[in-house]
C-alpha cells in the first residue's frame, strides 16, 4: 500500500481489501503514541513522557491518521486537540491498551518464580492418591505456586502439550514422539479384577491366559490402559472379548462387581466390595508411567521447578 502525503489520503479499490486485512498490523505500534498525545494535547510533553524524540512521535501520529484516512487532531503549533473522530478513536484505543496491560500482567504473574502457575495434566487413575501426594510434597517448598489441573486420557493430554494448554503431563504408556520429551518415572502393577463369585476368585495369583474365555470391561480405544490391556492379552495368546467400554477405572470396577466382566486395572485407592484383585504372573502386567513435555518449549520458573521435582521422584512416584 502506498501512503500519500495529503492530510486526507484515499485508498484505491485494489488496495482496500489489503488495508482491511492488515489494519491491526499497521496501527498497533502507533496506538500508545496516539494515546500519549491525546492525553497531554501537546506533542512535546507527550514525547517527554513516552521517552521518544518529538519528531518520531509527530511522524507516528501523522502516519496513523494517514492509515486511517481520518484527522484525529486539530493542530495549532505544538498544541493539539482531538477531533470528534479522535475522541471516538481514543475511547477504543484506551480499552485496547488497558487489555494489553492486563494480559502482560497476567503472563508476568504466571511466570513469577514464587507464585506463578503450572498447567499439569494427569491420568484419571492418578487423581485420587498420586497427584494429591505429589502436590502436597512440592508445595512444602513452593507454597504459593498455583496449578491448573487437567485429568484426561493420554492422547488428549499429549494434544494439550502440543497446543500449549499444558506444560507437563503424567501419562502411560510413556510417549515416543519426535516433538515431545518424555522421561520414565515409575511402573505400576496391574491386577486382574474379577467378581467375588468368579471361578478364579479364590486364587491369589493367575496367568492372564486363564481369563481368555471371560468377557472384559475396558477403557475406550485411545486410552493408554486399553492399549496395554490389548497388548498383554495378545502376549497371553488371546484377543479379549469386550462387553463394555468406559472412561473411568472405578466405573469398570463397578461393572466387574456387577458380574459383567473382568478387567485389568491398577490398584484402587480404596478397596471396593464385590471384587477380588489378583496378581498376574504371566505376562508381566505393569504399566510404565512417565512425565512428558513439548520439546524446545521454554519453561517458566514455576514449570522448571515442578519438572525438576517430578524427575527427582523417579522410582518413588507412586504412594506405597
Amino acid at each position: 500500500m502506498v501512503h500519500k502525503q495529503s492530510s486526507q489520503p484515499r485508498l484505491s479499490q485494489g488496495s482496500y481489501a489489503e488495508f482491511e486485512e492488515d489494519t491491526s498490523l499497521l496501527l498497533a505500534p502507533r496506538l500508545a503514541y496516539f494515546a500519549g498525545v491525546a492525553r497531554h494535547e501537546h506533542v512535546t510533553r507527550a514525547a517527554q513522557e513516552l521517552g521518544v524524540p518529538q519528531s518520531t512521535l509527530s511522524r507516528a501520529v501523522v502516519r496513523l491518521e494517514q492509515d486511517l484516512g481520518v484527522a484525529l487532531f486539530a493542530r495549532k503549533g505544538r498544541t493539539v486537540s482531538l477531533t470528534p473522530a479522535g475522541r471516538t478513536f481514543l475511547t477504543s484505543v484506551e480499552r485496547a491498551l488497558a487489555e494489553v496491560e492486563r494480559a502482560a500482567d497476567s503472563v508476568r504473574a504466571d511466570a513469577d518464580p514464587h507464585a506463578g502457575k503450572v498447567a499439569f495434566g494427569f491420568l484419571h487413575t492418578m487423581g485420587s492418591e498420586t497427584v494429591p501426594s505429589l502436590l502436597r510434597a512440592f508445595r512444602a517448598d513452593h507454597p504459593r505456586i498455583r496449578f491448573t489441573l487437567v485429568q484426561n486420557y493420554g492422547e488428549a493430554m499429549l494434544g494439550g502439550l502440543r497446543s500449549g494448554d499444558l506444560d507437563l503431563c503424567l501419562t502411560s504408556p510413556v510417549p515416543d514422539a519426535p516433538d515431545l520429551v518424555a522421561r520414565r518415572l515409575d511402573e505400576q502393577r496391574l491386577r486382574l479384577v474379577v467378581p467375588d463369585d468368579h471361578r478364579l476368585a479364590g486364587r491369589r495369583r493367575v496367568r492372564l491366559a486363564e481369563a481368555a474365555d471371560d468377557v472384559f470391561v475396558t477403557l475406550e480405544p485411545g486410552y493408554g490402559l486399553r492399549r496395554i490391556t490389548d497388548d498383554l492379552c495378545a502376549q497371553a495368546g488371546f484377543t479379549p472379548r469386550v462387553a463394555f467400554e468406559g472412561e473411568e477405572a472405578e466405573t469398570l470396577r463397578g461393572l466387574v462387581a456387577a458380574g459383567l466382566g473382568v478387567a485389568l486395572l491398577p490398584p484402587p485407592a480404596v478397596a471396593r466390595p464385590g471384587v477380588v484383585e489378583l496378581t498376574v504372573t504371566a505376562p508381566r502386567a505393569v504399566r510404565e508411567i512417565g512425565v512428558a513435555w513439548l520439546d524446545g518449549h521454554p519453561d517458566t520458573a514455576p514449570v522448571a521447578a515442578f519438572k525438576k521435582f517430578l524427575l527427582s521422584r523417579r522410582g518413588r512416584l507412586l504412594p506405597d
